[in-house]
């Protein structure tokens, strides 16, 4: 096996009870880097550390990781163009914030039957907040709901 010392300089390709008694002359641990390398690639290294800061490169990376939520926002087809823009002020806020929204149209009874007004509605909403938001989903119908899923630019 190859095996390179805690400097990072190669010892050269020896047998593994040699690797093993130069690790311990180091009071080091003998670890498997690349087991499938042509000859096994081991490095001398204190194992302890190594998982340490593993695990530390694994914290910094969760940290710098951007989440997001689906916020929600329900209207209806007769909703007034005031309400609607108070809905289309928080739809903002939430985009600002870098999280999804889902904008869903409720229908009950017989208002069913205005499901080109909700399509409209959404349509109104997708045109307002073009400049700060993609479409990702487009409005389809559930049932008696038709949803349509915003995200960030």
């Amino acid at each position: 096996m190859r095996v390179i010392d805690p400097e990072g300089n190669q010892l050269g390709v020896v047998p593994i009870e040699e690797a093993l008694k130069a690790a311990a002359d180091f009071g080091l641990d003998l670890v498997e880097v690349s087991p499938n390398a042509a000859p096994p690639v081991c490095k001398i290294m204190d194992y302890g550390r190594y998982k340490y800061e593993q695990t530390k490169k694994k914290q910094e990376a969760k940290k710098k990781q951007s989440t997001f939520q689906v916020k929600e926002i329900k209207v209806r087809p007769k909703t007034g163009d005031h309400d609607l823009q108070v809905k289309v002020g928080h739809i903002r806020k939430f985009l600002g914030r870098k999280d999804k929204v889902k904008v869903t149209v409720l229908f009950r009874g017989r208002e069913i039957t205005l499901s080109d007004r909700g399509r409209e509605l959404l349509q109104r909403i997708a045109t307002e907040l073009e400049e700060i938001a993609v479409v990702e989903q487009y409005p389809k119908f559930e049932g008696r709901t038709m949803m349509m899923v915003l995200s960030p630019k």
